[in-house]
């Protein structure tokens, strides 16, 4: 099967919101009136972000989501993608399994495959996603005030969790890792959140790198410190019956939305709670100053040793 015959067979799909797709030297994209285009690029790497023998229809859901979820934290609607494969070999029943993935959580979200690229080499998949915003309503990392609030969506450390498990770091019963590892293995990208935290949120980033990297940001970018209360993190049962809590601050591979909003619009926050199912946590405040401190039960500072994944530490 040669390059064309791949892309062809398994990247080929109708673009009916591109004016050109997959085809041509490039794609041509009309983003809608009153628009900005909001632009971020991933890339996963073998034995870097997945195993080698990673299943490949979870692989495909998770190289977009991960870049979904940078176009939530932005509170931008998704419109199109790009796909660059490095590929040892062409193997047909893996890019069959890997474009289903990739392709069911793509039309979940009403993305369009506009074009992208292949080569032989070492597993290597990096997407390239657009998304439109009004530009006065993109969430940015800049906006946090003194006095907000701090959330995040979901759970935060399972995805960690099941990674040590899987690298022999620590043993979980089969529940426990079945409990855990569909959050490492199929992120859920919270773009519905997102969207709905247009005009609400000053700030927001998505938890990827771990709580209290990916909330740095936030405070180096809006010249505000930070105070966390431990106690409040929203984890599962098995991270807390293993005594892994910690994970939650700086585990990584989350993927929820970590955002500031005023102290007055906690109602609101609940109602968007209850209106997208999806449990949304108030974990602590921004104050002035710089960093962040992580307080017990008691409003004591904790002593934190890792704060997050970071590729060339």
């Amino acid at each position: 099967m040669s390059e064309f015959d791949l892309i062809r067979r398994h990247f080929t799909r109708a673009t009916p919101g591109a004016v050109l797709g997959v085809g041509d030297d490039a794609a041509l994209l009309q983003p809608a009136a009153g628009m900005v285009l909001a632009v971020s690029t991933d890339m996963l790497v073998s034995g870097t972000h997945f195993f080698p023998d990673a299943d490949p229809f979870l692989l495909g859901h998770k190289t977009l989501a991960v870049n979904l979820s940078d176009l939530a934290a932005m509170g931008a609607t998704p419109r199109w993608a790009t796909l660059a494969l490095s590929l040892p070999a062409a193997d047909e029943v893996w890019l069959e399994k890997f474009s289903a993935g990739f392709f069911a959580l793509a039309q979940q979200h009403g993305v369009d495959l506009v074009g992208g690229d292949t080569t032989r080499g070492p597993l290597n998949l990096c997407v390239t996603i657009f998304g439109e915003v009004p530009p006065q309503q993109a969430l940015r990392r800049s906006g946090a005030q003194v006095g907000d609030d701090i959330w995040v969506s979901g759970m935060l450390g399972d995805a960690a969790l099941a990674l040590l498990h899987l690298q022999g770091r620590i043993t979980l019963d089969e529940a426990d890792f079945a409990a855990c590892v569909s959050r490492l293995h199929r992120p859920q990208p919270r773009v519905g959140l997102g969207l709905a935290l247009r005009g609400i949120a000053n700030s927001a980033i998505d938890v990827s790198d771990g709580l209290l990297a990916d909330l740095g940001h936030i405070l180096e970018c809006s010249n505000v410190g930070a105070e966390i209360a431990f106690e409040a993190l929203p984890v599962s049962q098995v991270l807390r019956s293993c005594s892994q809590q910690k994970l939650a601050l700086s585990g990584g591979d989350d993927y929820e939305l970590c955002f500031t909003v005023s102290a007055t619009q906690r109602e609101e926050i609940d109602r968007l709670a209850v209106q997208l199912g999806l449990p949304l946590t108030r974990i602590g405040k921004i104050v002035a100053g710089r960093g962040c401190i992580v307080q017990d039960a008691s409003g004591n500072p904790l002593n934190i040793e890792t704060e997050g994944y970071d590729h060339f530490r």
